[in-house]
C-alpha cells in the first residue's frame, strides 16, 4: 500500500517545480556547490527577472534556500536534499508496489507453465 502520509501537494509541488528545465538545472547546479544569484542567472539566456522568478518557485518548493552573507546586496543560494527525501520514498513504494505486482505475475505464469493452473 502507498503511503497517504505524503502530503499530496507537497509532492505535487516538488514535481511541478522540477518540471521545468531551467528549474531542473538550477537545482543540478545547486547539488554541486552553492551558488550566488548572480552565478545562477549568468549560467541562462534568459533575463534576470525570469531566473528570479524560477528561484521563487524552488524557494517556494523546499527545493532551495538562501544563506545570509556579510554582503545584504549578495544571495547565496543551496539545494536542500531533504525536500527530495519525501518524494524518493514515494518513488520507492511505487517501485516496490509494482515489483510485488510483477512477482505475482511471474510466479502466476510459472504455475500456468507447469499445467497447474486453470484454463481460462
Amino acid at each position: 500500500m502507498i503511503s497517504i502520509a505524503i502530503a499530496k501537494e507537497t509532492r505535487e509541488g516538488v514535481l511541478a517545480a522540477l518540471a521545468d528545465p531551467t528549474r531542473s538545472r538550477i537545482v543540478e547546479m545547486l547539488a554541486d556547490k552553492p551558488m550566488t544569484a548572480g552565478e545562477i542567472h549568468s549560467a541562462f539566456p534568459i533575463a534576470n527577472p525570469a531566473v528570479s522568478r524560477h528561484l521563487r518557485v524552488l524557494r517556494e518548493a523546499g527545493l532551495i534556500a538562501e544563506l545570509p552573507v556579510s554582503d545584504r546586496r549578495v544571495r547565496l543560494y543551496i539545494v536542500r536534499p531533504e525536500a527530495l527525501h519525501p518524494l524518493s520514498t514515494w518513488v520507492e513504494e511505487i517501485s516496490q508496489s509494482w515489483q510485488s505486482q510483477l512477482d505475482s505475475f511471474k510466479d502466476y505464469v510459472a504455475l500456468r507453465s507447469a499445467g497447474g493452473g486453470a484454463e481460462t
